[in-house]
């Protein structure tokens, strides 16, 4: 049996171009890493209208419970101009102790550091170890995320499939591999605003309706204090920030009062909220300034949280074991693929340092490869302990 290398994988997948929609081979090194540790590997192709179809890897070895889940996505984002590169991206150059290349990071290691540790895991266990291990690997996680992580949940969930654990992959650590795992995540909430008002001369505005000043007021609704935050925060997570992104009123002339005013917001919110509290405090807001107005809200993900339990204190005592130091929790950032996960089984996320991803030069030490690798396998030694 042949254990993968997890710096020769995390090499063989940086070379594979995987800009989302595109696979680029990225999945086919993984599963050759994979089948020979007796993983079954299954592609899961999805598709919806206005999406492109993406190629997604389910690997699962064992048939028994408990059931520990890896999940994580092997597509990146573009990476921009490539003449700005010290290495080419898609080289997966080792230079100065680090791997440099487009999801090195971000997070084409840490799939590697999963196969890497299942692998050892069995060599040093053999393949019954009393339940099983998964890998869920999707190719639409940078982009629209609809056609990978999501659709194979419901997959595997229709054909009786039930995921006791999981730990995603994202890079969730600050200054060193470990130090911070993420037990949820804030919900995001889009608002796009139109404002109304009737068209007029700016010499005459009794004569108008300004929907403007309506539309400085209603944002300014959104934000009770001096900041961004919207509320005090609960007891794992920060308080809810408003981010107003663009205000657009497409009105070329200095002295024409404009007929509409539009704007776009975000909002991050904590788990004392659901997207639907949170548009109905919106909306109320906005009522209470009145007038013409047309709101739609996207909500990108309800916030979670994974109540420190036996997961959250398994992966800790793992990281401890290999680190020698305890993972602070935390719900801070964006939002992930665990926001799926979450509905399936309790999940946590832990990897390597976010300090280069999505940025030029994008690069990781391979030490801290190793150190990923190290933790997932105690994880696994810990799942799976040996009956005396």
């Amino acid at each position: 049996m042949a254990i993968p290398d997890p710096i020769a994988l995390t090499q063989a997948l940086i070379r594979c171009p995987s800009v989302t929609p595109a696979d680029a081979g990225a999945l086919a090194a993984l599963e050759a890493a994979l089948a020979p540790l007796g993983f079954r590997c299954e592609r899961m192709r999805f598709e919806a209208p206005g999406t492109a179809p993406i190629d997604n890897l389910y690997a699962r070895i064992g048939n028994g419970r408990p059931h520990l889940c890896f999940a994580g996505h092997t597509d990146v984002v573009p990476p921009g101009d490539e003449t700005r590169w010290r290495f080419p991206p898609f080289e997966g150059r080792i230079a100065e102790g680090r791997i440099w290349g487009r999801g090195a990071c971000d997070m084409k290691s840490a799939v590697a550091a999963f196969a890497a540790a299942a692998g050892r895991f069995i060599a040093d266990r053999g393949p019954e170890f009393g339940g099983s291990i998964s890998l869920l690997v999707t190719g639409d996680e940078e982009a629209e995320a609809v056609n990978g992580t999501v659709k194979m949940l419901q997959a595997l969930a229709a054909r009786g499939e039930a995921i006791d654990a999981c730990i995603v992959g994202e890079p969730s650590s600050s200054e060193s591999v470990g130090d911070t795992m993420k037990i949820g995540r804030r919900g995001s909430l889009t608002g796009r605003l139109t404002v109304r008002g009737v068209q007029g001369h700016v010499a005459y505005p009794h004569k108008a309706d300004n929907p403007l000043p309506r539309l400085v007021r209603m944002l300014a609704a959104l934000s009770p204090g001096a900041g961004p935050e919207i509320d005090d925060g609960s007891a794992h997570f920060d308080p809810s920030t408003l981010a107003i992104t663009t205000i657009d009123v497409g009105n070329p002339a200095a002295n024409v009062i404009p007929a509409e005013g539009r704007a776009v917001f975000n909002i991050r919110f904590n788990d004392t909220w659901t997207a639907d509290s949170l548009g109905a405090w919106i909306r109320q807001r906005f009522d209470a300034v009145g007038g013409d107005y047309a709101l739609e809200l996207r909500s990108g993900a309800d916030s979670f949280l994974t109540a420190p339990g036996e997961l959250t204190g398994r992966v800790a005592g793992a990281v401890e074991r290999v680190t020698g130091r305890r993972p602070a929790f935390s719900t801070s950032g964006g939002t992930s693929d665990a926001r799926f996960v979450k509905d399936y089984a309790p999940v946590v996320e832990l990897g390597l340092v976010n300090a280069t991803i999505h940025k030029t030069d994008e690069n990781v030490p391979v030490e801290e490869i190793e150190t990923l690798t190290r933790i997932y396998q105690a994880v696994l030694a810990d799942s799976f302990p040996e009956k005396s």
